[in-house]
């Protein structure tokens, strides 16, 4: 009889603590967006540097595939217009390419005649021009990754404050308390750390894109440079 009230008791404490926890579980469930919202208001800047990075990624990404292309048949193309003496075919070949490349050879090819220090000169600048046309707005991702880190920490900065001041107003220094409201002012800087991760990497890809734009650019430049020089492909 003893054992038959001992099993009653225990089956009643696993179901009355099943409910606990079921009740527990659907207490704490929440949406992604709730979750997300419950970061305050330094979420609203945060989130619009976040739309405003994905906007300079895809503007860059699209200018910078477009014109950073180095087109290995457009060299080849030049030279022989020009060992043929044709120096306009050469100049609308380079032209229609399209490319930061094309625009480079273009300008030495327009200043054919002229000392080859000149020349090179001429297409050196060409090339930083167009260098300088692929870095705009990077330096804005450059900001952003310091920038959106900070206002999530600001964010989880003011929120502990308030935290503290709750308390000292209603002495409740229960964790639950603290840990509920830590837990949602922390959300700022994650959201913050999220955005300046996205920026810096963006940032640093681009700069690796352009720096091997640059390489390329100073070869084709080296072989332009020879195509004069060095008539029909004879060396001297």
């Amino acid at each position: 009889m003893i054992n038959f009230f001992l099993q009653v008791q225990n089956d009643t404490i696993a179901k009355t603590a099943g409910v606990v926890v079921e009740g527990t579980i659907k207490t704490n469930e929440i949406s992604v967006l709730g979750f997300i919202l419950k970061g305050g208001f330094f979420l609203i800047p945060i989130a619009l540097l976040l739309f405003y990075t994905f906007y300079i990624i895809a503007e860059r990404y699209f200018y910078i595939h477009r014109r950073a292309v180095i087109d290995p048949n457009l060299i080849r193309d030049i030279r022989e217009n020009l060992n043929a003496g044709n120096l306009d075919a050469a100049v609308a070949i380079a032209d229609k390419n399209g490319t930061a490349s094309g625009y480079v050879l273009k300008e030495g090819i327009l200043t054919i005649g002229r000392p080859i220090s000149e020349i090179e000169s001429n297409m050196e600048r060409a090339a930083n021009i167009e260098v300088g046309e692929m870095e705009k707005k990077l330096g804005q991702l450059g900001l952003i990754a310091g920038i959106a880190p900070t206002f999530g920490f600001i964010g989880t900065i003011s929120g502990v404050i308030k935290i503290f001041y709750s308390i000292s107003q209603t002495e409740d220094i229960s964790i639950g308390n603290i840990s509920g409201g830590l837990y949602e002012k922390m959300i700022s800087s994650g959201a913050g750390l999220v955005v300046g991760i996205i920026a810096y990497s963006a940032y640093h890809l681009f700069n690796g894109r352009i720096d091997s734009f640059t390489l390329a650019i100073q070869k084709q430049v080296l072989d332009f440079v020879n195509i004069i020089q060095r008539p029909n492909g004879k060396t001297k």
